[in-house]
């Protein structure tokens, strides 16, 4: 099976379509600077910064369609002007870049979402992040859509990539750490919270959405699937029901051991990096593994395990 082509990164997923905002966002720039400031003006970070979120505020960032992040925006303020952070949408980093997808897919640029870790957000650490890249008609070029440049001494709108760059993806992360090259205990959300949402198991699991987000499903971070649904983590959340959900609904991948998780990560972060320095054998090769696996693709059915506190399975299809 092929892998997405520049012209399928021109064409909506079902999470970055704007819907009946089509128009509207038909209207908007493409500019970098001026997708910074509609993605930052129209969604606030539910967590940084500590933000007071209003009750309406505390289930956004469950929202895991752009339709449904712009009805929100849009029932609390016009689209085009200013707004308050009360009437912003609460999300993180995935809903600032799904926004600007929306934008550039609708202007039939090529884009896509990168998973991975940023290293100038919490010093000496590696904090989980999304950002986009756009094809200039020529190369991708990586941006990070929350970022203001006068913080920075980086080109925000083409950042460095590599091993060496500002934001490791997902796939460069977890082979240095197989490598032994990079501390696990440096990467997640942040240092100050729970084993659960950082360190070696959380890498791992964050190479999984990088395929996915790669190959346009763009699910919340906290959707879960396939392998990562027999790790601890899924074993003990929720007080143990999340199990049962997942068996319940006969997910499939559950039964997929530690070991075995660990090898398919590693061949999966190695297609993904050659796919990157532009080898199109292993462009397909990923994208067929992706496909035919039921166990590396989202079904119609996820877990979700949300910030918010919802858990529960979640019907795709459904919308």
């Amino acid at each position: 099976m092929p892998a997405p082509t520049l012209f399928d990164y021109t064409d909506h997923s079902p999470y970055s379509n704007p819907g009946n905002h089509a128009g509207y966002f038909a209207e908007l720039s493409t500019d970098p600077e001026a997708l910074h400031r509609f993605a930052c003006t129209a969604v606030v970070h539910y967590r940084a910064g500590g933000p007071a979120l209003t009750e309406a505020q505390k289930a956004d960032p469950d929202r895991r369609w752009l339709s449904s992040i712009l009805d929100a925006a849009e029932s609390r303020a016009p689209l085009d002007g200013p707004r308050t952070q009360a009437q912003q949408v609460a999300g993180c980093c995935r809903d600032h870049t799904l926004l600007t997808l929306g934008v550039l897919r609708t202007h039939d640029v090529p884009a896509r979402s990168r998973i991975g870790f940023a290293r100038y957000i919490t010093p000496d650490w590696h904090t989980d992040h999304v950002v986009g890249e756009r094809w200039d008609g020529t190369r991708w070029v990586r941006y990070d859509p929350e970022l203001d440049q006068v913080d920075f001494d980086f080109d925000v709108h083409d950042m460095p990539t590599g091993p060496a760059s500002p934001f490791l993806t997902a796939a460069e992360a977890w082979l240095a750490i197989r490598a032994g090259t990079a501390d696990p205990a440096t990467f997640g959300v942040g240092p100050d919270l729970p084993e659960d949402v950082r360190g070696r198991d959380f890498v791992r699991s964050y190479v999984l959405y990088e395929v996915a987000h790669r190959h346009r499903d763009e699910l919340l971070l906290w959707d879960l699937w396939g392998p990562q649904l027999g790790t601890r983590f899924v074993r003990e959340a929720a007080g143990g029901q999340a199990a049962a959900w997942v068996r319940d609904a006969g997910l499939p991948g559950a039964d997929m051991s530690d070991a075995e998780f660990d090898a398919v990560a590693d061949e999966l972060a190695y297609l993904l990096v050659a796919a990157d320095a532009g080898d199109g054998e292993a462009a397909d090769q990923l994208a067929e593994l992706y496909r035919e696996d039921a166990r590396l693709h989202p079904g119609e059915r996820v877990l979700t395990l949300s910030p918010t506190g919802h858990g529960g399975v979640t019907d795709l299809a459904a919308r």
